[in-house]
């Protein structure tokens, strides 16, 4: 008796361990996608969207996120098919700097110690 207590047990207990939860609606894909990884070098253009097999990612906030349209719904993209540099067409590295920094970019390289 004690056995097939204890069986039931293990058997409930692996049962609800693989109950499968629909995704969330929030900056989430409905259904499974699996995208390709991106090539290990990405070069964007003035807006942060690439185009590869089939599949558009948008990079954000040190995030990339992918989706079969470029209007959504967007899923976070896994860390390991990220790629290992972004390059910006046109910009000299300087996408991520604002207006105030733009202004001060002669101040910087002045030497105030004379």
């Amino acid at each position: 008796m004690k056995r097939i207590s204890v069986l039931m047990l293990v058997a409930v207990t692996l049962l609800t361990s693989c109950v499968v939860i629909p995704p969330g609606r929030d900056h989430r894909s409905e259904g499974v996608m699996i995208a390709p990884i991106l090539p290990s070098v990405v070069v964007l253009e003035s807006e942060p969207y690439y185009y590869y097999s089939d599949y558009h990612y948008h990079y954000t906030n040190d995030r990339w996120y992918y989706s079969q349209s470029r209007k959504g719904p967007w899923a976070e993209l896994p860390r390991d098919r990220y790629p290992k540099e972004v390059r910006y067409k046109g910009k000299g590295g300087k996408h991520d700097r604002g207006r105030y920094d733009d202004q001060r970019d002669g101040d910087r390289d002045y030497d105030y110690r004379r």
